[in-house]
């Protein structure tokens, strides 16, 4: 999968006023701060586009932004349509949103402005839905039998579906690994600065240790090329994967599976949580899993430690042993009931509420 250059809405100049100078210094205060590419680029795509909005409008300054101007521009978003004639979501509405109140509490605190007036808008109330799509055991194992494990792309994409569906990483998290990240002896891969720039470790299960360790064996120095920079997955040109492209290449995955449905990357994450939810595993245990920090803002994450970690996705996950006869001691399955007493459990609708929301670029 070579990495596709794309043309970026960033790439093109705003008209030079002072709204667009502020928007320059605040990415660049985030970019002192740490925040994350992704942050930037989904915070400047979107107070850039109401930006454009406001140059339609003759609006230049800070100041000549009031709160009946949000409050037009949250009436625009509504009645907005994309080029498929669809009305935008109220998540993609609400992104759009809460981008501008980050950008003017910003400018506020910066003395940029006297008064923040996106401090009191509304935002659109976001729907608490269940996945659109998961798969069974049976479904996801027909998925996994679709790449040529005889080619090098192929059988990478094997190892890639294997991670995916063992240990429901992001994206993101699955094309940054490194090949020092990955513990065969323990089975265990280390995700570095996963979301919100958080390590974690997370159990993998022993099948997809073994296409890992015959995909580095066989496909990988295939692929790699000098100097190399122990990524983990590699393109054909022995380069980062890309993202867009991993999305396409799961997607055809689950399309040419014929199973009835559809996704791709996020689909695994999906299906690896309702899995383990059907084998026993409490909540929390997936919520480490997938490395949510708060499943809503009531909920207060809980650490746990990654053998006991290792010991439910074993007993829980249908894809984790090798063996058939190869278990753990069902009694750890107990420790669950003793580990935060009194403490409300997240439920498992809080969980997916959570995965369907999470920003991990919708589409994978």
């Amino acid at each position: 999968m070579a990495r596709v250059k794309r043309a970026s809405v960033m790439d093109k100049p705003l008209a030079p006023t002072q709204l667009a100078a502020l928007l320059h210094e605040h990415i660049t205060a985030l970019r002192v701060r740490d925040y994350s590419e992704n942050t930037i680029r989904c915070q400047h795509v979107h107070v850039r586009y109401f930006l454009e909005w406001c140059a339609e409008r003759g609006l230049t300054e800070a100041v000549e932004v009031t709160r009946p101007v949000l409050e037009r521009y949250q009436r625009h978003l509504f009645h907005q349509r994309k080029r498929d004639g669809e009305p935008l979501s109220f998540r993609s509405q609400h992104a759009k949103l809460v981008a501008l109140r980050s950008w003017f509490k910003w400018l506020t605190r910066q003395n940029h402005i006297l008064h923040n007036p996106a401090s009191e808008l509304e935002l659109p109330r976001l729907p608490h839905r269940l996945p659109r799509h998961v798969l069974t055991a049976q479904e996801a194992e027909q998925v996994l039998q679709q790449p040529d494990i005889h080619d090098p792309i192929g059988l990478r994409d094997r190892a890639i579906l294997e991670v995916l569906y063992s240990t429901g990483m992001r994206r993101m998290e699955v094309i940054s690994l490194k090949l020092y990240d990955l513990d065969t002896d323990r089975g265990t891969i280390l995700i570095r600065l996963g979301k919100g720039k958080k390590d974690r470790f997370v159990p993998v299960g022993d099948r997809a240790v073994a296409w890992l360790e015959k995909y580095v064996r066989e496909a990988r120095p295939q692929l790699s090329t000098e100097p190399d920079t122990g990524t983990l997955f590699l393109s054909h040109t022995g380069e980062e994967i890309n993202r867009d492209m991993l999305t396409m290449a799961v997607r055809a995955y689950v399309l040419k599976a014929k199973i009835g449905k559809s996704g791709a990357c996020h689909l695994f994450r999906h299906t690896m949580a309702t899995l383990m939810l059907e084998g026993g595993a409490d909540v929390r245990f997936i919520q480490e899993m997938l490395g949510h920090a708060r499943l809503d803002t009531t909920q207060i994450y809980t650490r746990v430690s990654i053998r006991m970690l290792k010991q439910i996705h074993s007993a829980s996950h249908p894809a984790a042993m090798l063996r058939a006869d190869h278990h753990e001691d069902s009694e750890t399955m107990l420790v669950q009931s003793h580990m935060w007493p009194g403490d409300p459990a997240p439920t498992a609708d809080e969980l997916f509420a959570a995965l369907d929301s999470e920003d991990d670029d919708e589409n994978a």
